[in-house]
């Protein structure tokens, strides 16, 4: 078992065993990655990077990986193929020679 499934099997099974698939549609699944999400920003602000709680950035990192993982598994999304892509893409957007050491974005080099 590849390790994706591995994780979205374990997901899947505390979610059943709880009765909250009912709560995990598409439109909250993402809904709540943005809040997760934000409450990972909120770790940082006001503060240094290195002043953040790493167990606290792990925490919410869990958390949004999870509801990530959820929301993959609803589409039939297989995690690996789907970042590999994107990074097969983001690799013709952002052609090394043109964005390496670069923030602009691929419209701009």
């Amino acid at each position: 078992m590849k390790e994706s499934e591995e994780i979205i099997q374990a997901l899947l099974k505390f979610r059943n065993e709880r009765e909250w698939e009912q709560f995990h549609n598409p439109k909250d699944l993402a809904l709540a990655l943005s809040i997760e999400s934000a409450e990972l920003l909120e770790l940082f602000l006001w503060k240094k990077a290195e002043d953040a709680n790493t167990e606290k950035v792990k925490e919410e990192l869990a958390d949004i990986f999870s509801f990530a993982f959820l929301l993959a598994e609803k589409y039939g999304f297989d995690v690996k193929e789907i970042i590999l892509d994107k990074i097969k893409t983001n690799g013709e957007k952002y052609p090394v020679d043109k964005a390496k050491g670069s923030s602009k974005k691929y419209n701009e080099l």
